[in-house]
């Protein structure tokens, strides 16, 4: 569920900059080489190779300026494209000005500057050309009389075009690719915020169910504690005392969800508590556990409230199927709580969509919140989750989320 983060487009750009100045060099470097010794073109030496030197040079710099990995700002991004612009005025001022066929190239920075640039900074980028492609032809130079100067021309002309061609293409290609990219994240942006209002939804539902709940727990309470055990036999002794486990399991839910959230107080659990809970709720599952993690190791309670969420969800898929047993493994590892939980079912819907709806269950008694409430946990944790088929049936739900340096770990055993 994590991606990379993009570029911002003044750090695309300038990169993007950065390549294109290395093809500039060698191509204006060929091309001086190719006139000069192809056509024996009488071609002023240090005033065309002095500003490709200085790219070149220029160019040195910017690549260790990037291996910093710093993020450009526009105006950085703005100063490249005027040192670009001012090489290339440059260059066409002595190699024919407004006559030279590659004069056209000064469209390249407008384009790139328009795709990655506020308005601000693209319309001085486009000034910044207009300026210089004037300068080139008030100060051009004109090139020797050739003989077949025409020829020469159109030949210039034909590789500015396909020059033009693949620059453009390739750019348009890349802006339509970000493009795309953008509304996919649109796209997922909205069914979160769809998902999180629902959840708001159901977390203001059970602020006020909990406190309908508080009375009822409390008679309840006081009715176990009146009930004489010494007339009952062993069996209906033990369930007035699971009884009284469930009631204080529930009375203790119904008080977290009553605390007020303090979001510089980060609230943490034991892990074997909220396993021993949840096997006090599903006394009928066998769950076979693994792993480093020690029991009594104390993680964020968002933690928790997935585990059971994942649990509830494979044992349930393990019930339907006519099983009784869930595999669970948890492990530390470099500071991230890596674990697995399989379950025996008949496996999920290939065809189902990853991210559930909120609401919506394939359970004919299920609210639909289990997957939506276990994807919101792994979001708010910044962590990963992902399931798939497991072999042998069933399916496996595999997470990673990060925890605190304080959270402690044994060696790997096999617990029961």
């Amino acid at each position: 569920m994590t991606a990379m983060q993009p570029q911002p487009p003044a750090t695309a750009l300038l990169r993007t900059l950065y390549s294109l100045r290395w093809f500039a060099v060698g191509g204006q470097s060929l091309t001086i080489l190719w006139a000069t010794h192809g056509f024996d073109m009488d071609l002023p030496r240090w005033p065309l190779w002095g500003p490709v030197l200085l790219l070149a040079a220029f160019n040195v710099v910017v690549h260790l300026r990037l291996a910093h990995n710093r993020d450009a700002v526009p105006a950085e991004a703005f100063a490249h494209v005027l040192v670009d612009t001012a090489g290339l005025a440059w260059l066409l001022a002595w190699t024919g000005g407004i006559a030279n066929p590659f004069a056209s190239l000064f469209l390249l920075p407008i384009a790139l500057t328009a795709m990655a640039l506020p308005r601000p900074w693209a319309i001085a980028a486009a000034l910044a050309c207009v300026s210089g492609y004037i300068l080139a032809v008030q100060f051009g130079q004109p090139l020797p009389h050739l003989h077949d100067h025409f020829s020469l021309h159109l030949a210039g002309m034909a590789v500015n075009f396909f020059l033009s061609v693949a620059l453009f293409s390739y750019f348009l290609l890349r802006l339509a690719a970000s493009r795309d990219r953008r509304e996919r994240e649109l796209a997922a942006l909205r069914e979160r915020f769809v998902r999180n209002e629902g959840i708001l939804a159901l977390a203001t539902h059970a602020a006020s169910v909990a406190h309908e709940l508080n009375t009822p727990l409390g008679t309840m309470t006081l009715l176990l504690d009146d009930l004489d055990t010494s007339r009952m036999g062993t069996d209906g002794a033990d369930d007035v005392a699971t009884l009284r486990r469930l009631v204080d399991t529930c009375r203790d839910r119904v008080r977290s969800l009553a605390d007020p959230a303090d979001p510089t107080a980060t609230t943490r659990v034991d892990i074997g508590r909220v396993l021993e809970h949840w096997q006090l709720v599903r006394p009928a599952i066998v769950l076979e556990r693994s792993g480093n993690v020690d029991m009594h190791a104390r993680v964020d309670r968002t933690i928790g409230h997935l585990l059971l969420a994942l649990l509830n969800n494979a044992a349930d898929a393990s019930e339907g199927n006519g099983s009784a047993r869930v595999d669970l493994r948890l492990q530390i590892e470099d500071g991230m709580l890596d674990g697995a939980i399989r379950d025996y079912g008949t496996g999920f819907d290939a065809q189902a969509p990853f991210l559930p709806v909120l609401f919506r269950s394939g359970k004919p008694d299920g609210l639909g919140v289990g997957l939506a409430l276990s994807h919101a946990a792994i979001e708010q944790l910044g962590g990963e989750l992902d399931m798939e088929e497991a072999d042998g049936g069933g399916a496996r739900v595999h997470f990673r989320v990060p925890v605190g340096a304080g959270d402690g770990h044994r060696e790997p055993e096999t617990m029961r």
